[in-house]
């Protein structure tokens, strides 16, 4: 997702909170939520989505649906206008090649392709579990965010937190917010930002202040919650003297079970 928007100031939500009636401790609100996210993870490539993906100055749009184990990314818009009906085509014939492409492929390479697929995959559910394993989390109120009643939670740097890989190695530079379903513990929305640089071993750079995060998720049908939006601003700092700056923001819609495509 695979892990642009100007995220709310923290200053305010840093205030000292007025205490919070509540059945369940932070740690206990958490340890809920990161059980239904499992649940989702496994539920995901059981549905096909549309994605829009806009970074810099580039803005497409995906059928993305699951061909024999794996994503496939079939383009249906660009700059939010659909395809002309020979560009239609176009990529319709590329989804036929695939397919049978697929179908077709040795055992051996499709058990390389799914695995790369889920090797992917697990990753980023790592880094989303690391979340919850790199951060104490504060119950500061409850409150209602797009029609759910939430437990909303600051989440603060855990000392002595080791990251597990790469990918999680930028957590202990960070701070956030959850807010968390009182129904039914999903996550209606994380953000977070990095406060002091975090230099990443096997990178020659450092992730730099100013690096921010938004993911939120909607009920898709059956208990399962997914992503209906994620952006993204990184600055890094790569050999101590080049600022390098991204941007991304994927907007998710349209979740079908895959069986009725």
């Amino acid at each position: 997702m695979a892990f642009a928007m100007v995220l709310p100031p923290l200053a305010a939500e840093d205030a000292p909170a007025p205490a919070v009636k509540s059945s369940l401790s932070a740690t206990e609100i958490v340890a809920r939520s990161a059980k239904v996210t499992q649940a989702d993870f496994r539920a995901y490539p059981k549905y096909s989505h549309t994605e829009r993906d806009k970074d810099g100055s580039s803005d497409k749009t995906y059928r993305v649906r699951m061909i024999e184990g794996s994503p496939y990314q079939e383009l249906i818009a660009v700059n939010g206008k659909p395809l002309s009906e020979d560009q239609q085509k176009q990529e319709k014939d590329k989804l036929r090649q695939e397919i049978a492409k697929r179908k077709s492929e040795s055992p051996d390479a499709k058990r390389q392709r799914v695995a790369n697929y889920e090797r992917d995959r697990q990753r980023d559910n790592t880094m989303m579990q690391q979340l919850t394993a790199a951060f104490d989390f504060e119950l500061l109120k409850t409150g209602r965010l797009d029609g759910f009643d939430v437990y909303i939670l600051k989440a603060t740097p855990k000392p002595g937190y080791k990251p597990p890989n790469l990918d999680s190695q930028v957590l202990p530079g960070m701070q956030g917010r959850m807010w968390i379903d009182q129904k039914t513990f999903q996550w209606v929305k994380v953000t977070a930002q990095v406060i002091h640089p975090v230099s990443i071993m096997g990178f020659l750079a450092s992730v730099q202040p100013g690096t921010r995060f938004e993911l939120e998720k909607r009920p898709i049908g059956n208990g399962i919650w997914a992503a209906s939006h994620f952006s993204m601003h990184s600055s890094a700092l790569v050999l101590g003297l080049f600022s390098h700056k991204s941007q991304e923001d994927q907007t998710f819609t349209d979740y079908t079970p895959a069986s009725t495509e």
